[in-house]
C-alpha cells in the first residue's frame, strides 16, 4: 500500500526527537493483525475521528470510531512502524464497499506525536511520563454502525465501551 505523503512528512518531523543516527520508516499495512504483532514488535491501537465518503453513491459521514493500529519495531538503529487503519462501509448501498478514512492534518499529528511516544517508551525505554493528546472529534448526529465497521468485525473496535473513546491500548 502507498504510504500517504502527508503522514511521511508529520513522521518525519516528529522522530526528530528520536536518538540521532536512528532512521523510522512508516509502512502501511492493510494485512496486519491487531492483536498478533510479529515477535519483538510492540502494539498501539488508538481511535481518531475521520471522515468517509461512499465510492458508489456519494454520501459521506463523520466518525469518531476510526480505529487505527500500529506495529512497532526497533533493530539496532532502524525502525519499522507498520500502520493499519480501518475502514468502514456506506450504511444505504447494499454491496457497498470498505471505505478509507480521509483523517484530518491535525489528527494525524496528534496520532502521530502519540505514537512516537510509545515509540519513545517501548524501544528506548525512556520514562518521559505521559503526554498522550486526544484527536479533535467530529460532530456525529448518528450511532455508530458495528455491521458498517472494519474494526468492529476485527474485534478492536472502543464501540462498546463509552469510556474508552480517544482511550489508547498499547504494550
Amino acid at each position: 500500500m502507498t504510504v500517504p505523503p502527508e503522514w511521511v512528512l508529520i513522521f518525519l518531523e516528529k522522530t526528530l526527537a528520536l536518538p540521532p543516527g536512528h532512521r523510522w520508516v512508516l509502512d502501511f499495512d492493510d494485512h496486519i493483525e491487531p492483536d498478533h504483532p510479529n515477535s519483538g514488535w510492540k502494539k498501539y491501537i488508538r481511535n481518531t475521528s475521520a471522515r468517509f465518503k461512499c465510492s458508489k453513491c456519494g454520501r459521506s459521514w463523520p466518525s469518531n470510531r476510526v480505529m487505527v493500529v500500529f506495529h512497532m519495531c526497533l533493530i539496532d538503529t532502524k525502525g519499522v512502524v507498520k500502520v493499519r487503519i480501518f475502514r468502514q462501509k456506506c450504511k444505504n448501498c447494499s454491496d457497498a464497499q470498505m471505505e478509507k478514512p480521509s483523517i484530518d492534518s491535525e489528527n494525524i499529528k496528534i496520532l502521530l506525536e502519540n505514537l512516537v511516544e510509545k515509540i519513545r517508551r517501548n524501544c528506548y525505554f525512556e520514562d518521559i511520563g505521559s503526554k498522550n493528546r486526544n484527536p479533535k472529534s467530529i460532530d456525529v448526529k448518528s450511532p455508530h454502525e458495528p455491521d458498517h465497521c472494519e474494526a468492529c468485525m476485527k474485534g478492536v473496535c472502543t464501540r462498546n465501551d463509552a469510556s474508552a473513546v480517544f482511550k489508547p491500548d498499547f504494550y
